[in-house]
């Protein structure tokens, strides 16, 4: 069995829907794979302004991306986290920059922060296959016809939101979430 990092953070617009999506519907299909997962921010550079606050990302002049940050059991597998990425794509927009429906701002990207070079090439293929299906009219469900989604081979700081964000679509189910599976099969 391959080692693979077991530390990831994913940006798929408003980290409410995104937390959603991950820690309850992807668990349903692998239980238990998920050891820790919590809302916050994260930049792809790493000289950004430290431990920023909630309306600092949001007015978008940090660099910051809402992002659910991971860590996966100690068991996980390449093939594993293969499906986690695939699961990611199937529940937001990765062909817009910036903006998840009404949720528009540098905050909102599609983006994947890697643990290590093995998740990297496995986020880039699996992007790679992603935009095939586009190209080949096989998933139509997005906005537009090329995925935009970023791969980050760095994985920075992690700053975590303030608790009431936290689980909060489990606090509030009838909260806020652009978020739907769009399609099931690739």
């Amino acid at each position: 069995m391959a080692s693979i990092s077991t530390k990831v953070a994913l940006g798929a617009g408003c980290y409410w829907g995104t937390e959603k999506y991950i820690v309850k519907d992807f668990q349903k299909k692998f239980p238990g794979s998920i050891v820790e997962a919590k809302v916050g921010f994260m930049s792809p550079d790493k000289n950004a302004m430290k431990n920023p606050s909630y309306r600092q990302v949001c007015s978008g002049s940090t660099g910051h991306v809402e992002v659910l940050n991971i860590t996966l059991n100690e068991h996980t597998t390449p093939e594993l986290f293969e499906e986690l990425i695939k699961f990611f794509f199937t529940f937001h927009d990765p062909t817009t920059i910036n903006r998840q429906g009404n949720d528009s701002g540098t905050q909102y990207a599609s983006v994947i922060f890697c643990g290590d070079d093995q998740q990297k090439s496995i986020a880039l293929r699996v992007k790679d296959e992603l935009q095939q299906a586009i190209d080949k009219k096989k998933i139509r469900e997005f906005a537009e016809t090329t995925v935009q989604t970023g791969i980050i081979d760095e994985y920075t700081d992690f700053y975590p939101a303030q608790e009431e964000h936290q689980a909060y679509l489990a606090k509030h189910p009838l909260g806020y979430c652009n978020h739907r599976i769009r399609f099931k099969t690739w």
